[in-house]
């Protein structure tokens, strides 16, 4: 990335080829997950093996690593002065492709499609970053750590933060849903805005210090990755339709074995148990609970394939029940 045109030339730098790069190993890390991914929606793997334990974090850290980059190259681009027309131009590309990207999986997975991923957020988040751009590194850096410490509480006092007020699709892209909509891809603004101001206050550091010289030094000549890199928006929206297409292919020469309704279920409900009381016994109880009772209700595959929704009466009577109970012993 190039610092936006000075007046003065002395002030200028050449393209910084190592954010490519590092751009480059975050594609093929997220390349990795979405294969994960497909190997558990096509049935090779456990259920919720993409989005729990190791590879959960592997995700976060993936979507951490592509906001923080579009941080740094916001302010690379558009400091000392905004360029108005390269930043829209830029926003309608990303904006664009992220609209493609929910009609598309609209139309393939209508129950979970993508209202608002990864580039939703680079878009909206880019536009929140452009009122940082001018301001010093700490003040950037303060309100990272004021989300972080947001985050912090609330996982100390799950649900602190959310409201049933922000479960819609207009609104829980917000980050403060108690239960947001089902999704694909699913990173609103809050928290993640943090990673691309942490990457707005590693760069206003960067410039404040004099550091653009040695990185642009630090790698010279461009590699696979970082032509990659370069091209990051375009390798994002193909390599998911060729690893999709790939695994299909091979599921019609060797498919997967029928998977177990109770063992997705379980797995799935444990996850999100725990990420809003931290007390894995209970998360336990509660879910055996409900998978025995939707089970004996025929309900448990409907669920899971989108045909009832959690809010049906009848899945919540259960999850009513089955969390007194599971309190109840959790008592003796």
């Amino acid at each position: 990335m190039t610092v936006a045109e000075n007046q003065n030339p002395a002030l200028r730098t050449p393209r910084i080829t190592l954010i490519d790069t590092l751009r480059g190993v975050a594609l093929v890390a997220m390349a990795t997950y979405h294969f994960t991914w497909d190997l558990e929606f096509f049935g090779y793997l456990d259920p919720g093996t993409a989005t729990q334990g190791f590879f959960r974090i592997y995700a976060r850290s993936i979507a951490s690593s592509f906001l923080f980059l579009a941080g740094v190259s916001l302010v690379l681009a558009h400091v000392p002065h905004i360029r108005w027309h390269s930043f829209w131009k830029r926003f309608a590309i990303v904006a664009g492709a992220a609209a493609a990207i929910s009609i598309a999986t609209f139309i393939g997975f209508r129950n979970e499609w993508i209202y608002f991923g990864i580039l939703h957020n680079i878009a909206v988040s880019s536009l929140v970053g452009l009122a940082f751009l001018r301001l010093p590194a700490f003040v950037t850096g303060a309100v990272v750590l004021l989300i972080a410490a947001a985050m912090v509480l609330d996982y100390v006092l799950p649900g602190v933060l959310d409201s049933a007020v922000f479960n819609t699709r207009w609104l829980s892209w917000l980050g403060f849903a108690e239960i947001p909509p089902r999704s694909n891809d699913y990173v609103p603004l809050f928290p993640w805005i943090a990673a691309l101001l942490a990457g707005i206050a590693v760069a206003r550091l960067a410039i404040a210090r004099n550091w653009l010289p040695q990185l642009a030094a630090f790698q010279t000549k461009p590699n696979l990755l970082s032509r990659a890199g370069r091209h990051s928006l375009i390798v994002y929206l193909v390599h998911q339709p060729v690893l999709i297409a790939l695994v299909y292919l091979f599921s019609l020469v060797y498919p997967a074995p029928p998977p177990d309704p109770r063992v997705g279920y379980t797995l799935s409900c444990e996850a999100g148990c725990n990420g809003q009381t931290n007390d894995p016994g209970l998360c336990r109880r509660f879910c055996g609970c409900t998978a025995d009772r939707l089970i004996a209700q025929s309900l448990i595959v409907p669920l899971q394939t989108g045909a009832i929704a959690p809010q049906d009466d009848r899945v919540q009577a259960i999850a009513e029940e089955c969390s007194i109970g599971a309190q109840l012993s959790d008592g003796n």
